[in-house]
């Protein structure tokens, strides 16, 4: 792989990293209605990407089926869906401002969990950005290079407030900087390796490169709508976390077009 490659999946880690930095800079845990207000602007930027980056170059590549181009986007969308919600049931986690884990039981601690959470969510966004340069290395016409960059930069933005969300609140329960910042760090190590183990599969997933840019897209989904739009519109003045998924829609989509 060249460096443009390996630079396209370490941009969203990077973001994650930068977030998680404001424990050593920042005093306190995030006001509800700040995290309310980031957790709508990713959501926004999730839904964005699924359609403008994965959805429709998913159907475009699916032209030649005639009018039945959109069945390898509906297969995989819901192959996607049906993955999250099987991993959401195995996977113990902890939503922040909760207090009941989901997934299988086990003694893994309350940060342990928050992390996995957190994990659980970034891993559809790491397949997307592999699944995506894998398009372009494999040199499907729809996908450039500008338009996968485009998907990095995206998705990077939005982990800059993911990793203050779960860095700074872990700092607030009375555990160190360093500790909250490495919880926060480790959250987004899934999304390269995810992306990774994408690209490398790639020779074998050309013919099935619709299908599979669709199941991330069907993930990304799923976590938008089972644990990001519930928690943004929780409690009052929840006018402002749509506001804010209206923002990181339009700065996407925004993205997405001028760069693809």
């Amino acid at each position: 792989m060249n460096f443009d490659v390996w630079k396209g999946l370490l941009i969203p880690f990077l973001g994650t990293t930068l977030g998680a930095g404001c424990v050593f800079f920042m005093r306190g845990g995030l006001h509800r209605t700040v995290q309310r207000a980031l957790t709508g602007f990713a959501a926004g930027v999730m839904v964005a990407a699924s359609i403008w980056s994965l959805l429709i170059p998913a159907m475009d590549q699916a032209a030649g089926m005639g009018k039945w181009a959109f069945v390898p986007a509906f297969i995989g969308f819901w192959v996607g869906i049906l993955f999250l919600l099987l991993l959401d049931k195995l996977i113990p986690h902890l939503h922040q401002g909760c207090d009941c884990a989901e997934g299988v039981s086990c003694g893994l601690g309350r940060s342990t969990m928050l992390t996995l959470a957190v994990a659980l969510h970034n891993l559809p966004e790491g397949m997307a950005v592999g699944v995506v340069y894998a398009g372009w290395l494999t040199g499907e016409g729809s996908i450039t290079m500008a338009g996968a960059l485009a998907l990095s930069l995206g998705i990077a933005i939005q982990n800059l407030p993911e990793g203050a969300i779960i860095s700074m609140p872990l700092r607030a329960e009375g555990n160190s900087r360093a500790k909250s910042f490495l919880y926060g760090v480790l959250s987004g190590v899934v999304e390269p390796i995810g992306a990774l183990l994408t690209i490398l599969l790639a020779g074998f997933m050309v013919p099935a490169l619709p299908y599979a840019l669709s199941f991330a897209a069907g993930a990304m989904i799923y976590v938008v709508v089972e644990e990001l739009i519930p928690e943004m519109s929780e409690g009052e003045h929840s006018n402002l976390g749509v506001l804010f998924f209206a923002m990181g829609f339009t700065i996407m989509m925004a993205l997405d077009v001028a760069l693809g």
